[in-house]
């Protein structure tokens, strides 16, 4: 994420890593094509909103849903699934704050939905997608600050395995070493009551 970047690209590329995960799974087939080809159809299918019924984020300010997402002079709404639950269509600018929060979620009447869509159906495995029936879904959440050259990430909680497991343990809190330095944590404490930048390296 950095200026410049459409935040509905964003929420494709989001889609479409989680359609790469559930093939890898082996809940969804490629049905012979190459991976991405694949994906692609899938995409253009809208089962990509089967599985990520929301949008992936939203602006935030003075109030944790912040306005401003489908202001005057902005890019309208989108009426594709998935693409219309987004909170905003805008372009990327230095100095904004979003949530960047993909989920994947197993939701009875939506998947339901895909197997009585020709266009959808062919890609799934039924089967295997009915052992998740009941398993609900999961949503990470990062907050991030758009730089003039990227982001930062504002979201400081264990997300590696290694990293929750440790803290599980007991383990000290922010680690002395980033184990997901391609997140572009923004690393604070807070020491003697005051906030400080911890200077943690990979």
């Amino acid at each position: 994420l950095k200026p410049g970047v459409s935040w509905l690209d964003m929420h494709r590329v989001a889609e479409r890593e989680i359609l790469k995960g559930l093939v890898a799974m082996g809940i969804l087939t490629t049905c012979g094509m190459e991976l991405d080809a694949a994906t692609d159809e899938m995409l253009e299918n809208d089962l990509g909103a089967i599985f990520m019924p929301h949008g992936l984020g939203h602006l935030i300010g003075i109030d944790t849903h912040d306005v401003g997402g489908y202001a005057e002079g902005t890019p309208p709404r989108s009426t594709r699934p998935g693409l219309k639950k987004c909170r905003t269509a805008r372009i990327a600018e230095e100095g904004m704050v979003l949530t960047v929060e993909p989920g994947c979620y197993f939701i009875d009447p939506l998947m339901d939905m895909a197997l009585a869509d020709e266009r959808q159906k062919k890609f799934v495995i039924s089967e295997r997608l009915n052992k998740f029936r009941g398993f609900g879904g999961v949503r990470l959440e990062d907050n991030v600050w758009v730089t003039k050259d990227g982001c930062e990430n504002m979201t400081i909680c264990p997300r590696s395995v290694d990293e929750v497991l440790d803290v599980m343990k007991g383990g000290v809190w922010p680690p002395v070493k980033d184990a997901l330095p391609e997140l572009k944590r923004k690393w604070i404490g807070c020491k003697g009551g005051k906030v400080e930048i911890l200077d943690i390296k990979p």
